[in-house]
């Protein structure tokens, strides 16, 4: 078999009697943790952008979008993934030599799950499947080195967790990947330098696209099965040889997957818990500072440090402020918090956060580099005008795997996101919904997301 036929396998074999209590509850949380962070980004410029265009394009109304209208599979699978991935405030998986968001597969698993009339247990391992696909290419096949994006492991979760929730066998998936995997292969070049709105929109198209491409081999189109290890294929062209044996794989890990207690970019979740914890402990302000010295691991340097992908100091929109730990650093000492507000453009232009960003020093450490990415760790050093220094050093914080978030603190920030578009009795129905997922059926979560409300916009009645 090929490589794309065994990943099939895999994808066609998996059972939700194979997830482990953990692997279950680790889901759960994470999709409520999604669903908040989509429908408080309802109200984003390039959300409603997007909905505009669905609008006008239309689309077979089959599955539901967030907020009540209906469109095709596809459509809706880059709708809702926008909504998941906008905010930049959902799961992220670390490996050595990549950064990925399996959550961002949700959208496209949900439409399909739709579409197909699926249980609530069929939809928890679809997108356990996804994570599971994402999150090992991840491992073994990292490509931000070689200059693309982490959307193109995502194309191949994508196809294999469509696969899934549309029950297709084994022929069917393996040509979702091979089609999948051999079109998708985006640059990294959205996430470098001056950031743009594609930035948050990136894996929702591949999602719209893989979407499309899964559907497509559902009906009898054929993709390259040797996408991987075929001439000119994605060991050949990008990766570099790998192995995995798919037949071996589990469902597992989803558990490694870690969670944002800040909307901010991943790596900086420790620094920031460190330094509103200095805050927190000497009530200083930003007047007070001198200057700050952070020393962190390469990858963080290297995305929101500074190094590589670009200077971090000229900050003008929420795509740049959101992957600049200069800027999140200083607007959390001077906002006690680092949440969607600190990202209005308002709020991004003020001339105390400008200034104190410009006070923040961050620099790689060999020393933190070879601890991550079992450890996400930082030290910060705070120099104050009235000759105090202030020191901090941490290796984690709460939402990495080895301080996983709880179930409360979840539902906390899943309340705190969504307020503004639901009411206390939506809320609590949405989060019953995913504790009893394994006893509904999709349909049921998604009368229950269909009632949320969209701002500004007449919603089609469902």
């Amino acid at each position: 078999m090929t490589i794309a036929e065994q990943m099939a396998e895999f994808v066609v074999r998996a059972r939700y009697d194979d997830l482990s209590e953990a692997a279950r509850h680790q889901l759960k949380i994470r999709i409520l943790d999604a669903l908040g962070c989509a429908i408080g980004a309802l109200d984003g410029e390039p959300i409603r952008l997007i909905r505009a265009q669905l609008q006008d394009f239309g689309g077979n109304p089959r599955c539901t979008l967030i907020g009540g209208e209906r469109t095709a599979p596809d459509r809706a699978a880059f709708y809702n993934g926008a909504l998941v991935r906008y905010l930049d405030f959902n799961d992220s998986y670390l490996a050595r030599g990549e950064t990925c968001h399996p959550s961002d597969n949700l959208g496209a698993v949900l439409a399909a799950a739709e579409y197909a009339n699926r249980s609530g247990r069929d939809l928890m391992t679809a997108l356990a499947v996804a994570y599971q696909v994402q999150c090992r290419l991840s491992d073994v096949a990292p490509v931000r080195a070689k200059g693309f994006d982490h959307t193109v492991q995502g194309s191949y979760a994508v196809a294999a967790g469509v696969s899934k929730a549309l029950g297709l066998d084994v022929t069917r998936t393996a040509n979702a990947i091979g089609i999948s995997g051999t079109a998708f292969n985006a640059l990294r070049v959205t996430r470098t330098g001056a950031l743009s709105n594609w930035k948050g929109l990136a894996y929702a198209n591949t999602a719209f696209g893989c979407t499309h491409a899964t559907f497509l081999a559902m009906r009898g189109i054929t993709g390259p099965l040797e996408v991987f290890e075929g001439n000119k294929g994605f060991m050949d062209a990008i990766a570099g040889h790998f192995t995995i044996d798919w037949l071996r794989e589990n469902l597992e890990r989803v558990t490694r997957t870690i969670l944002k207690k800040y909307d901010a970019e991943i790596h900086s979740q420790s620094t920031l818990e460190g330094i509103l914890e200095l805050r927190d402990a000497y009530g200083f302000t930003g007047d007070d500072v001198d200057r700050i010295e952070i020393d962190i691991f390469d990858v963080a340097y290297n995305i929101i440090g500074g190094g590589e992908e670009g200077e971090k100091k000229t900050i003008r929109t929420k795509e740049q402020a959101d992957h600049s730990l200069p800027y999140m650093v200083a607007v959390a000492i001077l906002d006690g918090q680092v949440m969607p507000e600190q990202y209005r453009l308002d709020r991004i232009n003020r001339s105390d956060v400008q200034t104190l960003l410009q006070k923040v020093i961050v620099r790689p450490s060999d020393e933190l580099s070879r601890q991550f990415p079992n450890k996400m760790p930082t030290r910060i050093n705070v120099w104050l005008r009235d000759g105090r220094k202030l020191f901090i050093e941490k290796e984690a914080y709460e939402g990495f795997f080895t301080q996983p978030m709880r179930w409360e603190t979840v539902v906390a920030k899943f309340e705190r996101l969504s307020a503004p578009y639901t009411d206390a009795a939506l809320r609590a129905d949405i989060a019953a919904a995913i504790t009893n997922l394994e006893t509904i059926s999709v349909a049921d979560l998604i009368q229950l997301l269909a009632r949320v409300k969209v701002p500004g916009a007449a919603r089609a009645a469902t």
